[in-house]
């Protein structure tokens, strides 16, 4: 696969659009990159200085969320909850999250706000629900066309099926091979332009889409740059990335900073999937207390530190947390980086004072806060056509029962490293193996590839306890394979230290054994310490670094993604079916109606805090 040369982002303005803050200027031709085409509608409104500090000031409303990921359905289980924090010092869980709902509070939001901008932060497709996923992820391009969604950057899961996949999300036409699925409708592709800054042709060096995008109404002019995580080609197949490089997201904002700013562009917001942790699950926590930022960890940090002073805000992504922090620019004055969590359970309203003076934002004037979309208010109607409509093309597909279970199977959202679903998962991995080579010992599923919880409660008309073959996509939408490959034990317990150590021993990936692999983790530790090599065993012995195990894992591991380079080094290679045909044939063999799989207890990993 080639990526294709850049792209121009789509056309300024369509008709029924929000005629007063749609596309009104783009990036245009990428090899001339510096170049803008302005265009101001005829109907713009008169410049109203609302909520402006005095003549000279308006404010802008800036709306934004990030990893979508395809949820145009309520999320289920924990996946579609968020945590908040109550006056008497309690915590409560609150349901939400649903395109038909986010729909409305972005509408409801944008009421008496003349200059409104809407933007996100990357992953809105990929790794996504059956509804969206068994139609290459066109139903939420679609879906975010109608909320109107003005611009977003490119996260990692956007690369899931690779560059020229991507360049049709953004300029249409129908799938390549399984071609159009509705009669006579032809994918538009996305009236928002994909920003990918930092992810250039290996061949032209040139970026495969627009860098950046400017916002302008009524002599308002914002500039907005988008990137992906540096280390995107490391959580993505190869087969995805071919062709790519991707480069350092803080050198590469500078250096479109300037450009906007060479421009007349003073006011600048980045679209950046890279993220943090704040101290907090809540997503009302003060992550600036006691002082700026002193909540939060992770990445973020050290690129916000090192963002040109020329941009005024972050929105941020991929870590799924939320908040709302003010992190000092390279100069020491405070900017604000943001981030509400994930599969459109939040929202972001940030207020950026604009001074037309200046032409850029007045940082002591910026004020944000997360938003919960609650599933107490109108749904919106639009989308609940939208929905309809393709889940009558998927329902033949998407409620076919595949196994019972009977209780809720923890995955996406276990609180604890080892994850119930991970365990069985795994457990079905290893099953599937055994049926290709009877030899094999174990199986390792990575965290990052269960994306969901299966859910007791009924979602539709099949039943509680009863799992589809939806909401098995749900947990297993990436179609990778079941692979075997002979790995020493040495090789088996470097693995588990990269767990823990390389490049994720700021934030661990903690692999979802089979069962008979049991080992204790010592969190106490740092680094590969962390994970207590005595007590590493299969099936109560104890591993031996000089024997060859045959071991189980999906085509990702297999090509040492997320950082398990130990699990690419494998030999004699053998590939089975895809993960959610074993994982369906697991739960089809070992449950039915009256004697339903229970969930597994989590205890092959003993964790020392």
């Amino acid at each position: 696969m080639n990526p294709l040369p850049p792209q121009s982002p789509p056309a300024p303005h369509r008709p029924g659009r929000r005629p007063a803050s749609r596309i009104l200027a783009v990036a245009a031709g990428l090899a001339t990159v510096g170049a803008l085409v302005a265009a101001l509608p005829a109907n713009a409104t008169q410049d109203r200085h609302h909520g402006g500090k005095d003549r000279h000031t308006v404010d802008v409303q800036l709306l934004s969320f990030n990893d979508f990921h395809g949820n145009l359905e309520p999320p289920a289980g924990s996946s579609g909850q968020v945590t908040e924090n109550l006056p008497d010092g309690t915590t409560r869980k609150v349901d939400a999250g649903g395109v038909e709902y986010l729909a409305t509070s972005l509408r409801t939001a944008r009421k008496s706000h003349p200059y409104s901008v809407t933007a996100a932060a990357g992953d809105l497709i990929g790794a996504s629900p059956l509804l969206s996923g068994l139609f290459h992820d066109e139903p939420t391009v679609e879906a975010m066309n109608k909320l109107d969604l003005d611009v977003t950057s490119v996260g990692n899961h956007e690369f899931d099926e690779g560059a020229t996949e991507l360049a049709r999300m953004q300029n249409g036409g129908c799938h390549p091979k399984d071609g159009c699925f509705e009669d006579g409708k032809k994918f538009k592709g996305a009236d928002y332009p994909y920003l990918a800054a930092n992810v250039t042709n290996e061949k032209t060096g040139k970026p495969i889409l627009a860098p950046y995008w400017v916002w302008k109404h009524n002599g308002v002019k914002i500039g907005f740059i988008g990137v992906t995580l540096e280390g995107t080609p490391d959580i993505v197949s190869a087969e995805g990335v071919k062709g790519l490089k991707f480069h350092d997201e803080i050198e590469t904002v500078n250096k479109y900073a300037k450009i906007l700013d060479k421009q007349g562009v003073k006011s600048i917001v980045t679209l950046i999937h890279e993220g943090g942790v704040p101290a907090s699950g809540s997503y009302n926590y003060d992550c600036d207390s006691p002082s700026g930022g002193a909540g939060i960890s992770g990445p973020i940090v050290d690129i916000a530190k090192g963002i040109s002073p020329k941009v005024d805000a972050l929105v941020t992504g991929h870590t799924h947390n939320a908040y709302v922090c003010t992190i000092p620019d390279p100069s020491g004055k405070p900017r604000l980086v943001t981030s509400a969590s994930s599969y459109g359970k939040l929202y972001t309203d940030t207020t950026l004072t604009y001074d037309r003076r200046t032409k850029d934002i007045v940082r002591t004037s910026v004020k944000s806060a997360n938003h919960v979309v609650s599933r107490t208010q109108p749904k919106a109607a639009d989308m609940t056509a939208l929905i309809g409509r393709w889940n009558k093309m998927a329902a033949p597909v998407a409620g076919r029962p595949v196994g019972y279970i009977s209780a809720d199977i923890p995955g996406r959202g276990a609180e604890t490293p080892e994850a119930p679903l991970g365990d069985l998962i795994a457990d079905a991995q290893l099953a599937h193996a055994k049926t290709l080579d009877p030899k094999t010992s174990l199986a390792l599923m990575n965290p990052g590839g269960v994306r969901s919880d299966l859910v007791y409660k009924a979602s539709g008309s099949e039943g509680d306890g009863v799992v589809t073959y939806g909401e098995g996509f749900t947990v297993q939408p990436f179609s990778n394979t079941v692979n075997l490959a002979d790995l020493t034990g040495a090789q088996v317990i470097a693995a588990l230290q990269q767990q823990v150590s390389g490049s994720n021993e700021a934030s661990p990936k903690i692999l979802q054994p089979s069962a008979g692999l049991t080992y204790t983790l010592d969190m106490t530790k740092t680094g590969a310490a962390r994970v207590v090599v005595d007590s590493i065993k299969l099936n109560g012995a104890a591993i031996d670094p000089a024997a060859t195990y045959r071991v189980a894992m999906n085509s990702f591991l297999a090509g040492g993604g997320d950082g398990f380079a130990a699990l690419g080094q494998g030999k004699n290679p053998l590939v089975g079916d895809d993960d959610l045909k074993a994982l369906n044939d697991y739960l089809t063999a070992n449950s039915s109606a009256t004697s339903p799989i229970a969930p597994p207890k989590a205890d092959r990993i003993t964790v020392v805090k």
